[in-house]
């Protein structure tokens, strides 16, 4: 019997498609390049292959507009269908506010429930060596918008099932990709951390509004998405050795954000240390902290710290871009200054 083989995030997202394309003949995938015969299967290569089974009806290939897109994907989800979206760079959706923000956000609302927008609109995010206007992580700018679904999946068992249950989802979906954790390798991925996972074949969801708990501990929660659920992941091993034990929480969707599972682990831990590549000042990490302290301040034994990129665009320099990120190195940092601190001192 053949047993199941770890995959990429990069095919884990494609068996997603593959596999919700074939269950509803409603689900599309519009976009630049994304299917060329024989193409690359887009800018990450994620829809690879699919133009021979779904034939170029069901992938829809546009010009280099990403209001085109984006309006276009709304009106075929109004029409009955459930489109998946593709942007090659989460920086350009801001090509696309108006549509994204004023329509496909607001239309629910403003029309008393009766129309639905199931629209995933895919973004890959964060720095990899590509300069200030292809390496964003944007999500704070959405995280304010009601009416928009937020996922970041940060392995490939999260990215087809999230995508899958997005998919599903009446309500539009941002569906945040990072870059670093399709699977590529080479030297331009330096910083690529390598992140398999073995994927069920049998068809399942990740519900939104989930958390993950990658490890658990005792002395201190730390709650990243994406890259940093693996940066801190990295940070907790070495702690480990210093007796250290570090809880690591994937919300694995900012919105819905999963709070008793924050809670649980405040319960155990009493401190948090909130990590993001979006920038610190107003970044979603904020929002969260100050929910936190309102909230579950007495279980708090120590403030809430946030450690996140700095107040500049993201770097071209791969040097500058290093000191950018936030990385395993200053988690390690930050957690030490957390477990030094607490309520009786500060006051």
């Amino acid at each position: 019997m053949n047993q199941p083989r770890p995959i990429t995030v990069a095919r884990a997202l494609r068996d997603a498609l593959t596999e919700e394309m074939r269950r509803d003949e409603r689900v599309v995938c519009i976009g630049e390049d994304i299917g060329i015969p024989g193409g690359w299967g887009g800018a990450f290569s994620v829809t690879w292959g699919l133009e021979r089974e779904f034939g170029q009806g069901r992938m829809r290939n546009t010009p280099i507009s990403e209001a085109a897109i984006v309006g276009a994907a709304i009106g075929a989800a109004i029409g009955g269908m459930r489109p998946v979206a593709d942007v090659q760079y989460s920086d350009f959706l801001f090509c696309a506010m108006d549509q994204l923000v004023n329509q496909a956000a607001k239309l629910c609302y403003m029309s008393g429930g009766q129309l639905r927008i199931p629209l995933v609109l895919r973004a890959p995010v964060g720095s990899n060596t590509r300069g200030a206007q292809h390496g964003q992580c944007p999500e704070t700018h959405f995280f304010h918008i009601p009416g928009l679904k937020i996922a970041c999946p940060a392995g490939p068992y999260d990215a087809k099932g999230l995508l899958k249950a997005a998919i599903r989802d009446d309500s539009p979906v941002l569906f945040l990709e990072h870059k670093l954790l399709y699977g590529a390798k080479g030297r331009t991925q330096p910083r690529a951390p390598s992140v398999t996972e073995v994927v069920p074949k049998e068809d399942y969801i990740v519900p939104l509004g989930t958390a993950r708990i990658w490890r658990e501990g005792a002395d201190v929660t730390v709650l990243g998405t994406l890259l940093m659920v693996h940066l801190a992941l990295q940070a907790a091993d070495i702690l480990a050795g210093d007796g250290i034990e570090v809880e690591v929480i994937d919300p694995r969707t900012l919105i819905p954000f999963d709070w008793e599972a924050l809670e649980e682990s405040l319960h155990k831990t009493g401190r948090l240390l909130i990590v993001h590549e979006d920038h610190r000042r107003g970044g979603w990490g904020a929002e969260i902290a100050a929910t936190v302290h309102a909230e579950f301040g007495h279980l708090l034994k120590a403030p809430v710290q946030r450690l996140a990129a700095p107040f500049v665009p993201p770097p071209f320099s791969p040097p500058l871009e290093a000191a950018f990120v936030p990385s395993a190195d200053q988690i390690v940092s930050t957690i030490h200054k957390t477990l030094a601190k607490d309520y009786d001192e500060c006051q």
